[in-house]
């Protein structure tokens, strides 16, 4: 697959033109996990900062997941036989899945965020094994997802699956554990190497030591132990106290509020404009600037940099459009939200499965860096996965309800969609629903829109002009054209 180089000069000015249907589209396929036909044709017309006002506090206003009957269970809630405890935690583990899974197909930002964050202040489920944990990292990340960074970064810290993943457990005064301290820089907020030393990771390490109780029975939430606390001064950032934990977090945002400005920003910015900020031909350093700016401006809250973002002409500029590879869970859902055919649990569920197939574990990101996302999605296993996993869930779909098939066609086509006469117009639709910018080439759309009149091409519907989308076989027509989709390389992009 091309690897796009960015050469977007769009600035960060806001984009006032009324959205066409290419733009809006392409909001909803960024700012989460793409939208229906319904939901895209009425963002036509509108202005992008009224529409991401309107989405922006939709996210702000999302509640967390409420809490699980079991959030707060230590293992002496669990049956005595390991089998039994061993059974009840998957099932409750698939549970949660199921309830975050749907929580990205709803929250659209929201959860679009929350998302983004787990593969940022990375933990993994195997490596921590608890069940309450999970339940109480997935809260903070769905509560601070839009909120203050600042406080973000200091909630999740203390959350015991970060105290156990990165071995704050570990950290006693007397002797302290390293670990997290360098994640907290070199991972979270700084960016590795970026003006912070190995003495700043020692003395900090020490700051934030203490944080070793874990209770009688295992799986309880970690909470302070004062004897396990180094009482020592410590320099750090060239501020020398006897810091603890809530000192660090002041410190690191007050000395070094720059460079945590840029990282995030920068980061931010390859996530939901281009992959590659380090462009040769367009602006993105210019870009990140003006979001690190708005970042520092507004005290670290996530929200406004994000709202700049999105209503901007770089944005929205043509280079930014189809240049992203979706990742496993974008591949799933953008065709759930896209097809708007129906699912349940079971489908959301097979969703997660399909991704851990071709790479993306829910809960179990790769290492402490997290999935490297775009190219990496991508080698011979995983796009033949991509193929054969998409078609398993559109022959589902088919057999479930037919109907639905000639339902998208319609939908798509638009007003005349009916009662339009010529499968080209249909197909094109389809086409450009589902790829960012359509195909290629003249050859791939004729190739597609072959596939799309085979099932009448024997008869002389076409030629007649007899031939519109209520007929017998129209919606195996759009199930034919969609297999063949899935196979496109532009159907992999965002």
């Amino acid at each position: 697959m091309e690897y796009f180089i960015n050469c977007n000069s769009s600035t960060l000015a806001p984009y006032t033109t009324p959205l066409d249907e290419l733009r809006a589209a392409h909001l909803y396929r960024r700012l989460g996990f793409s939208a229906s036909v319904q939901t895209i044709n009425a963002a036509v017309g509108q202005t992008a900062g009224a529409l991401v006002d309107n989405l922006v506090n939709q996210a702000l206003a999302v509640p967390p997941i409420p809490a699980p009957t079991w959030a707060d269970w230590t293992n002496a809630d669990y049956p005595a036989d390991d089998d039994l405890a061993g059974q009840l935690r998957r099932t409750q583990q698939e549970e949660f899945a199921t309830a975050y899974g749907n929580a990205l197909l709803d929250n659209e930002l929201r959860d679009r965020m929350s998302f983004f964050w787990s593969n940022h202040f990375v933990t993994e489920i195997d490596v921590y094994d608890c069940n309450s944990f999970l339940y109480y990292y997935i809260n903070c990340l769905q509560r601070n997802a839009l909120g203050n960074f600042r406080t973000f970064v200091s909630e999740i810290g203390l959350t015991s699956a970060m105290l156990y993943y990165l071995d704050g457990v570990r950290n006693r005064g007397n002797n302290p554990n390293e670990n997290y301290a360098r994640e907290l820089y070199e991972l979270f907020t700084l960016g590795e190497g970026n003006n912070y030393t190995e003495e700043d990771i020692i003395e900090t390490a020490k700051a934030i030591s203490g944080y070793t109780e874990r209770g009688e029975e295992g799986c309880t939430q970690v909470t302070f132990n004062p004897e396990d606390f180094n009482t020592e001064n410590k320099t750090i950032f060239g501020q020398t106290g006897n810091w603890g934990y809530d000192d660090v977090i002041n410190i690191l945002f007050t000395e070094r509020p720059n460079e945590i400005a840029w990282f995030i920003c920068k980061k931010l910015y390859e996530f939901f404009v281009h992959p590659d900020s380090d462009d040769a031909d367009g602006n993105a350093e210019t870009i990140i600037n003006g979001m690190a700016a708005t970042f520092t401006a507004n005290n670290f809250e996530i929200a406004p940099v994000l709202s700049q973002l999105f209503k901007s002409q770089h944005f929205f500029d043509e280079d930014a459009i189809g240049v992203i590879i979706k990742s496993p869970f974008d591949l799933y859902l953008n065709l759930l939200k896209e097809t708007g055919f129906t699912y349940d649990d079971g489908t959301v569920i097979n969703v997660i499965d399909a991704s851990r197939m071709i790479g993306q574990t829910l809960f179990d990101p790769f290492d402490v860096a997290g999935w490297q996302r775009d190219r990496q999605w991508i080698n011979t296993n995983f796009i033949i996965g991509r193929w054969l996993t998409s078609e398993v869930f559109l022959e589902r779909f088919f057999q479930a309800d037919p109907e639905q098939f000639r339902t998208l066609g319609i939908e798509a086509t638009g007003a005349n969609g009916a009662t339009e006469t010529d499968p080209d117009i249909v197909a094109r639709a389809i086409i450009d629903k589902f790829l960012p910018k359509g195909l290629l080439t003249d050859i791939d759309y004729n190739r597609a829109i072959t596939v799309f009149r085979e099932p009448y091409e024997d008869n002389n519907v076409y030629e007649t002009g007899s031939w519109n989308m209520t007929l017998d076989d129209a919606n195996t027509q759009v199930y034919l054209l969609l297999l063949h989709l899935v196979r496109e390389p532009e159907f992999q992009l965002k």
